[in-house]
């Protein structure tokens, strides 16, 4: 069945979102630093913190630990919504630019409106269709259409998989496994592949001391986005369905651009706010609960069998 709407999985799915799209100033901050071995800091610091949450039992009885399938699939999330999306990512924005990037990953919502649905083996409702639709446009309006090479394009498109698949791949396991342990047991997972990773490229240069802002970039990334974010989004998707959870993704743009005019690094442009007002348009649309007709009464059903 699919989730309904709720007021709490609204409000937790767009300040997950928030601030991811405040993360992409914070992010900036590590440009220089090695990108395998910060990421593997974040990510083990993100681990110090969930574990022990994830370890406490719930109602009386011990924390659930995952299965070898449910482990299976834990280590295919770490692999690409952790891994593979930081690491596509990264590549696409050598190879194109920023706009090109984010307009092409913010079609995640028209992703995940229906591939979610065909996954759970029933069809995509086209209301929802059609708000991701008015979500991805107002991205695009927001972050810019851009330019950039095939190989930018093909990079930016391998991101987009990673970033629907960090929400599909988790929706199995929120029922058993919550949003902390998902959470937590993904970041574990993540650590040593973006080690091994960092190990076979950069050797001895995979670590090295961080200045004052790339250290408050990492506990920005790590606490913030990696243990609060995660834990908020997974909590939405379990409330919402990836379906209407996914309209939020529509927002990384448009807090990004809010985020840069606040902090001086940017200034908002007419196309931006054109764009915020789509993403609102659209998400406003999929999470509106749909009219249900009314039930005959006994005399209009009564006129009926007369006529």
């Amino acid at each position: 069945m699919p989730a309904s709407p709720s007021p709490g999985g609204t409000l937790r799915a767009a300040t997950a979102m928030t601030v991811l799209g405040c993360s992409t100033g914070v992010t900036a901050r590590l440009a220089d630093y090695p990108l395998f071995g910060g990421q593997a800091v974040r990510y083990l610091l993100a681990a110090l913190i969930l574990l022990p949450v994830a370890a406490r039992p719930s109602a009386g009885r011990p924390a659930p630990r995952p299965d070898l399938r449910e482990l299976g699939r834990l280590t295919v999330l770490a692999a690409t919504g952790l891994f593979g999306f930081n690491v596509l990512m990264v590549q696409a924005l050598r190879h194109t630019d920023p706009a090109a990037v984010g307009s092409l990953v913010g079609c995640a919502p028209l992703l995940m409106a229906v591939l979610g649905p065909l996954l759970e083996r029933r069809r995509p409702r086209l209301r929802l269709v059609a708000a991701a639709g008015v979500v991805v446009l107002g991205a695009a309006v927001a972050q810019g259409f851009g330019t950039g090479s095939t190989a930018g394009f093909l990079y930016a498109l391998g991101t987009l998989g990673c970033e629907a698949a960090f929400s599909l791949v988790a929706v199995p396991l929120l029922p058993r496994l919550g949003p902390v342990r998902t959470s937590a047991y993904a970041t574990v997972l993540a650590v040593p592949m973006f080690a091994l990773a960092g190990l076979a490229v950069d050797g001895t240069a995979l670590l090295r001391r961080p200045t004052g802002p790339e250290l408050a970039a990492l506990l920005y990334l790590a606490v913030l986005l990696t243990c609060v974010a995660f834990l908020l989004w997974y909590a939405a998707l379990a409330r919402l369905g990836p379906e209407r959870a996914g309209l939020f993704a529509g927002l990384i743009p448009v807090t990004a651009a809010l985020s840069g005019a606040v902090l001086g690094t940017g200034a908002l442009q007419a196309g931006q706010l054109a764009g915020a007002a789509l993403v609102g348009l659209g998400v406003c649309l999929g999470a509106a609960r749909p009219r249900r007709r009314a039930l005959p009464t006994t005399s209009q059903k009564q006129l009926v069998a007369e006529q």
